[in-house]
């Protein structure tokens, strides 16, 4: 603690005496280039363009001269003042590249230190290091989200956020809401790795702009852009647990401003993999068939980004074929949606914008789950027109209407579960810029559903910066959402616990309040980032799910008062030598819901989270090793039957670990990998497996993995744009 608060006091005395060089380096279209050097002659001192092709860099001279370079892009010289608070640098495309060689290091994972909220950015260099095969196994390395098994045996898979389920996660593709409702349960496995070119995670209170379903935070997807995406690329990847995947895009101009691309994927699991010899599935075995196809307009004014999507999934999970009349599991998945983004710019003196994003999708889900039958089919219809104009130099005002519509039509065991939900809405948000030192963003949107009637959604954010090493971030607002039971929680029938739903479930809601420190200080002349964080969540009202009071039976009830969740993080990143990175993070969670009139610990949540990863790259980037350590807390698990217990009442510490070797070449790399390297697994994650028609056949008691070591190996080519 006294070296933590000594390297902020360093910060603090560095950021009084020194002054910034801050810009953006773009492409002669104004488009932001990641990863350009630019270096400070006069000092020999230098900075990276970040993902928006941000810079900073710390001078006292009156007059530098900054030489900036990228690949395929002809180097520039510029002669800037300090006082300039916002330089702009365009780059001609046309170097000679046998003549010019550059390196350049970006790290994988980063806090948006522009950003007035709480934005961690994980690039497409990131998600190479681990099997990232589709979405939910993108956060391997990331200290802040984990992703857990729903159940141990269908697969599903749901994100935790600041200590909560991720029903509580706003999800996005590229700013527009998905996985929603029966989306959810699967959803995570729809976006496959290769395909995604970012993922920001920005934690606690949301912009109002995006709605009003954040609780926890937001994560957002960015594809791969056909304006700058290689021509041609392709991903096979392969594991010893029988899984199969093959990942091919492509991007086609067709004028200087139009172009499209097409993602494909499709995998295969064809193993009956039962590593605790239970006579279960440790994973059901998937097929999918997933197609996207984007294009994109970039006008001097106008621009247009588009997508259809397609995607078929079928699961196959339960008792091994071999099994007299086994237990089976069948989920059959259809997909179908569409996005349009208009953004129009109208170039007056406020530099006034307006954007108007529609989208819709289908989702259709056929599941048996032994002799219980589910069947459900949602609707969505989303539209969203902003309006944003820039009142002066330090004021911003942003303000438009949104409609969200949802028809679900569900029949569980024969029986109907109709329903539809029309929320139209109206919102406003306002920003006060002080020349980047202080930053305070206030919003509202009032919405009107046709089941739970008018509430507000306020939401404040607020950052100081006392120097360039050395911000204060703190955030707070409100947020709802409509509980789908079913939809969301369909994996609970591959249990025989009792599904008992309290008539007339309220809208949840709930507050949250962050606070987060940053300082980035140099050690042996390299950056040393530190981020500390506390996060709260109080419900006011919350559908809880009850494991505790039957052990054969979930209730799901409206409680009110008293649930929360608080979360503390620190994180820490450094380079300790050229091409040799570290980062380690701690992360303490206290989530407590109200069962039966008490305040409890939440079941099935780790109460700590310690992560260590470390990356190495030879010169040249001609190999690179990673490897990740995860170290899992301990827990609560649900209250047992106390005449006849069937699991301990609790869970013990656990650590996960993870390496993988790559080599890269030309047009591409190979790579090989394994997971769980220690091949720790859940003991007995089905209770009572060997009888699947008892009472207490339940699978919704899993708290760690229930597959051991697996080893994959892959291939990545592609062909650049010209």
């Amino acid at each position: 603690m006294k070296q933590i608060i000594f390297y902020l006091l360093i910060s603090l005395s560095h950021g009084l005496y020194s002054q910034q060089i801050k810009g953006t380096i773009t492409d002669k279209n104004g488009l932001p280039l990641m990863g350009a050097s630019i270096l400070l002659n006069e000092t020999k001192t230098g900075a990276i363009s970040d993902e928006l092709g941000h810079f900073t860099l710390p001078t006292t001279l009156k007059k530098n001269t900054l030489i900036i370079s990228a690949v395929g892009y002809k180097t520039d010289t510029s002669l800037v003042s300090k006082t300039e608070n916002a330089v702009i640098i365009r780059l001609n495309e046309g170097v000679n590249l046998s003549d010019l060689v550059i390196t350049t290091s970006t790290p994988g994972t980063s806090y948006d230190r522009k950003s007035i909220a709480n934005l961690q950015i994980i690039t497409s260099g990131e998600l190479c290091k681990a099997a990232c095969c589709n979405l939910s196994e993108s956060f391997e390395t990331n200290a802040s989200v984990d992703v857990a098994y729903s159940d141990a045996t269908t697969g599903a898979k749901q994100i935790k956020l600041l200590g909560l389920a991720g029903t509580y996660v706003q999800m996005l593709s590229e700013n527009v809401p998905t996985l929603r409702g029966i989306g959810a349960p699967y959803g995570l496995g729809y976006t496959p790795g290769p395909w995604m070119e970012s993922i920001q995670i920005s934690k606690g209170a949301a912009s109002v702009i995006n709605g009003y379903e954040s609780i926890t935070g937001q994560i957002n997807v960015e594809y791969l852009k056909p304006s700058n995406s290689d021509r041609f690329g392709i991903n096979i990847f392969t594991s010893d647990a029988g899984r199969v995947e093959f990942n091919a895009n492509t991007a086609i101009p067709i004028t200087k401003k139009l172009s499209t691309g097409v993602l494909a994927h499709v995998e295969d699991e064809y193993i009956e993999l039962d590593m605790n010899n239970d006579g279960f599935m440790d994973q059901p075995k998937v097929q999918q068939q997933n197609i996207l196809n984007k294009w994109q307009y970039l006008g001097d004014k106008y621009m247009l980004n588009l997508m259809l999507r397609f995607l078929n999934e079928t699961r196959k999970g339960g008792q091994l074929n071999h099994i007299e009349n086994p237990y089976q599991i069948e989920i059959d998945s259809k997909r179908y949606e569409f996005y349009a983004k208009n953004g129009y710019s109208l170039n007056n003196k406020f530099e006034s914008s307006i954007g108007v994003i529609m989208s819709g999708s289908f989702h259709q889900n056929d599941s048996r789950f032994g002799l219980k039958t589910y069947t459900g089919e949602q609707t969505n219809g989303y539209i969203n027109l902003i309006y944003q104009t820039q009142l002066h130099k330090a004021h911003k005002l942003s303000t438009g209407a949104s409609w969200n519509y949802d028809k679900y039509t569900e029949f569980l065991n024969g029986s109907p579960l109709n329903s539809t939900e029309s929320t139209p809405g109206i919102f406003g948000e306002y920003t006060l810029n002080l020349k980047d030192k202080f930053i305070a963003l206030a919003g509202i949107r009032s919405d009107y559903s046709s089941v739970y009637g008018v509430f507000f959604t306020p939401r404040a954010h607020l950052k100081f910066v006392l120097s360039e090493q050395l911000n204060f971030r703190a955030s707070a607002g409100k947020g709802y959402r409509s509980p789908k039971i079913i939809a969301e929680n369909s994996f609970l029938l591959a249990g025989n616990r009792a599904l008992i739903v309290a008539n007339n479930l309220q809208q949840e809601e709930a507050w949250n309040y962050g606070f987060t420190t940053s300082t980035h200080i140099n050690v042996f002349k390299r950056e040393l980032s530190i981020q500390g964080e506390y996060f709260y969540t109080h419900f006011i009202n919350q559908a809880v799910s009850d494991l505790d009071t039957d052990p054969h039976a979930v209730l799901i009830t409206n409680v009110h008062q008293g649930a929360y969740a608080q979360s503390i993080q620190i994180e820490a990143s450094y380079e300790i030598a050229r091409g040799w990175t570290l980062t380690a993070a701690h992360r303490i969670t206290d989530s407590k819901a109200t069962i039966q009139g008490k305040l409890r610990e939440k079941p099935l949540t780790n109460r700590y989270k310690s992560l260590l990863t470390t990356s190495y790259q030879t010169k040249l980037k001609k190999w690179q090793v990673d490897f990740t350590a995860q170290f899992n807390g301990g827990g609560r698990l649900p209250d047992p039957d106390s005449n006849n217990p069937k699991w301990e009442s609790s869970f013990t510490p656990y650590t996960i670990l993870n390496a993988q070797l790559t080599k890269y070449f030309r047009n591409g790399s190979l790579y090989i990998g394994s997971e769980n390297l220690g091949n720790f697994t859940q003991k007995n994650p089905i209770i009572d497996v060997t009888n699947p028609t008892s009472n207490d056949f339940d699978a919704s008691i899993i708290w760690g993995p229930v597959h051991g070591r697996k080893i994959y190996a892959g291939l990545r080519w592609s062909l650049a744009k010209k």
